[in-house]
């Protein structure tokens, strides 16, 4: 007599459901508590080289108020005003204690608050840098998607060159290529400048941006072709990607079900550094558009010898690693398959 398999009752189903949920839920705070435990010493050690760097560089706010002929009693007396004739540890724990409530000291040379200027040219840096990275992961994940598919082929070959080329490309020199051909010679973006979002617009913000963002995203295009190209083609020598052409599982299935979900995560991974790099890393390109981002910021900052503002400008750096390496941690937690975790 021919029997067949009866399904699964609701409340079997819900139940594998919930247990399913609750694993991913497992990885995604253990991948967080790791990055925590790994943040907080990272963070201690950082911000203390950070604040010892004043007392190796031996500058001091006396030498940029009265010069370098001040007289040692004018210099001990402006240092007392900026409380720099204390204890060192009673320094670094007050200075500390004020980075944990965001206030990051006050400019040495014109006296505004640190954690203002560094937010007025964040907001511009972080604009541009998200841009070239949504550019960047997109082109780069069509090129080493479209090579992987096609490999050995000439598609293949022209991906792998076009990548290639494009990696070596300063991002200075990509600027003022875009700048004369887009900007001047067809005069679809502005040169030069920025405005945000709410002051005019998301339209004239978006032109504002694209140029420098596109100049910026050719490292991020081939870092990621290149990763993802690599990875997916060692994952459709996987066991499990084999035992689903055995199973007779259609190729856009064993894709998107299997192969991209194991290529993905060297992909992602390649990202943890990228952002923080294109928000530091902009010095030159914002020169060229005129924009007074961060990174313009961060090299004024230490050309002028304005140590709150240098240390501030690190802790934000520190930062703005430590978050995008958490939240890309998190994700692969969340993508990569079970034969790939390393519990």
């Amino acid at each position: 007599m021919k029997t067949t398999d009866a399904p699964a009752p609701p409340a079997l189903r819900g139940g594998v459901a919930v247990t399913r949920t609750r694993h991913a839920l497992g990885r995604v705070l253990a991948a967080l508590a790791r990055a925590v435990a790994l943040f907080v010493p990272v963070f201690l050690v950082a911000t203390f080289v950070t604040f010892a760097l004043r007392s190796l560089s031996g500058l001091s706010p006396a030498r940029l108020q009265l010069g370098e002929e001040a007289t040692p009693e004018a210099i001990a007396r402006v240092e007392a005003e900026w409380g720099l004739d204390r204890p060192f540890l009673e320094q670094y724990g007050d200075w500390f204690t004020d980075v944990l409530q965001g206030r990051l000291g006050t400019s040495w040379t014109n006296g505004a608050d640190v954690s203002a200027l560094i937010g007025l040219g964040l907001g511009v840096s972080l604009s541009v840098a998200v841009l070239a990275l949504v550019i960047g992961v997109t082109l780069g994940f069509v090129l080493g998607t479209l090579a992987a598919l096609r490999r050995t082929t000439w598609i293949d070959r022209a991906v792998t060159g076009f990548v290639t080329i494009i990696s070596v490309m300063p991002a200075f020199v990509v600027g003022i290529v875009l700048v004369a051909v887009f900007a001047v010679g067809l005069n679809w973006f502005p040169s030069a400048g920025y405005v945000t979002a709410l002051e005019g617009g998301v339209g004239p913000w978006l032109t504002h941006i694209t140029l420098p963002a596109l100049a910026l995203s050719f490292d991020v295009v081939a870092d990621v072709a290149r990763q993802l190209r690599g990875s997916l083609v060692a994952a459709y020598s996987e066991n499990y990607v084999t035992g689903a052409v055995v199973r007779g599982l259609g190729p856009r299935r064993i894709f998107f079900r299997h192969v991209l979900r194991g290529g993905l995560g060297p992909a992602l991974a390649t990202l943890g550094l990228k952002f923080p790099s294109l928000v530091g890393a902009s010095v030159v390109t914002e020169w060229i558009f005129g924009l007074q981002g961060f990174g313009r910021f961060a090299n004024d900052a230490a050309q002028s010898g304005d140590v709150p503002a240098v240390q501030g400008v690190l802790v934000v750096s520190i930062v703005l690693v430590v978050t995008f390496n958490l939240i890309v941690n998190l994700v692969l937690a969340r993508v990569t398959p079970a034969s790939q975790r390393g519990v």
